[in-house]
Parts: C-alpha cells; structure tokens; sequence
C-alpha cells in the first residue's frame, strides 16, 4: 500500500495532553493546530442537555463529588473542568462546556468535522430515546458537519433513522461476529482502539473510514495508515503533528 496515504489526526477530546479535556480551550488548541478533526463525548444533564465530559460523575473532571445526571445544564457549566489531578490549579476557570458551546466552534470552522460520542451511562440512564433525539435537536444546525458515534450499536443506528446523520461505530471487539455486523451497519466510520487489532494485514475493507485509536507514535500512525487506515486519534495533538509534518514517522 502507498506509503504517501495521507493521514488525517482526529483530536481525541481535544488537544487533551496539553490542556483539560473536553474543554473549549482544547478544542480551541487542536483547531489552531491545524486539525479539522474532532472527537468529544456527551452525558446528558437532569434537564435533558446534552453536556460535553466524558465521566458522568465529576471527580476526577472537577475534583468534587456528584454525578451530571442530577444537576441542571445552567449549573452543570459554571463547574469548573481543570483536571486538577494533572494540571493542579492552571486552568482553574475552565470550565464544563455544553454541546452547543463546542458546536459553535464549527461556525468559522466549516471544514472541521466533529465526531460525537454519546456516551453508554446516559444511555442506560435516560434511555435512547431520550438522549439520541437530544443530541440530535442539538446538532441539527451544524449536523453536516458532524459524525454521531458510540459503542452502543442501537444508539448510531437510530441517528441515521431518525436524523440521517453520519455515524460511526466504535467497536469493542475486532472479530467476525463484529465484521458482519458492520457490514450491516454500513457505517461512515469505523473506531477501535489500536490494541484491539491483529498485530498485521489490512483491515476490513468496507464504505466505512477507519479511526484508531489512541495513537501518540508517528511510526504507529504510518503502519497503520499501509494497513488501510486514514484517520488516527490522538491526544497527543501538538507532538502527532509536528513529528508527521516532519516526516520523522515516515
């Protein structure tokens, strides 16, 4: 396979090494960056907002005890998302953003593409029902522009139903059971964490796009992209790009 396939870096919660994840500044950085690739998670609040964080409960996001699911979404945002854990008190202010917020990022963005990740809690806590039409009232001002994807397989599929939006499955396993349901599916995306592949051929062709994830070596990204992958999923969003725009994963 060519080894000039073009990579294209998906912000994995942001540009989360270098600031809190999920947050406006972290997307804010990946976007400055250069990348037009996005990926966040959303819980729904207990008046049905979808908010941007990636743990329902709040300790290791903000430091202090309580769960999304019980506070209102005008509450929700005045918390602050520092991480203090990783960052101590730097990014005190920072704080938990809705989806809206980061959607209108997207505004003067119009060839980024967001990948949305509703999360498994909210799902099991809300119903799908519930939180799938939510997140999908939400984006439908800038639903061209973004990718509706979750490990819940009925989740994505009833976006496309309901929405026609793009979706992607993130998978939990790489198997045959799994590869006929994608084929199913049909996709636009493809997830799964590098560590659940086979350690080499060329991964299941489809309509799909593969995203694998979490990826922080050039020389990972370049394997990969021979094997058939285009979009690799970093955290690592400042170190990824630089080491690829210089070659040094070639």
């Amino acid at each position: 396979m060519n080894n000039s396939r073009p990579i294209h870096l998906v912000a994995h919660r942001g540009n989360a090494r270098d600031f809190p994840e999920n947050t406006l500044p972290a997307f804010e950085s990946a976007l400055g960056l250069g990348l037009r690739f996005l990926e966040l998670d959303v819980q729904l609040s207990a008046d049905g907002v979808p908010v941007v964080i990636h743990d329902h409960r709040l300790e290791r996001t903000a430091a202090i005890p309580g769960s999304v699911f019980d506070l209102r979404a005008r509450d929700i945002r005045l918390i602050d998302a520092n991480e203090p854990q990783r960052f101590g008190e730097r990014f005190r202010g920072t704080h938990i953003p809705l989806l809206v917020d980061v959607l209108a990022l997207l505004v003067s963005h119009a060839d980024a593409t967001l990948f949305v990740e509703i999360k498994k809690e909210s799902l099991t806590h809300f119903g799908h029902d519930q939180v799938v039409n939510r997140v999908l009232e939400t984006l439908k001002p800038m639903l061209r522009q973004c990718v509706v994807i979750s490990y819940d397989l009925a989740a994505v599929f009833r976006a496309r139903q309901v929405a026609g939006a793009s979706i992607g499955w993130v998978l939990d396993e790489y198997d045959s059971h799994t590869q006929l349901k994608s084929e199913a599916l049909q996709p636009e995306y493809l997830f799964a964490d590098h560590e659940s592949l086979p350690s080499r051929g060329t991964l299941w062709r489809g309509a799909w796009h593969w995203v694998i994830f979490e990826v922080d070596s050039p020389v990972m990204a370049r394997a990969l992209t021979r094997r058939g992958v285009g979009h690799i999923e970093t955290m690592a969003v400042r170190a990824m790009s630089e080491a690829l725009r210089a070659g040094t994963g070639a």
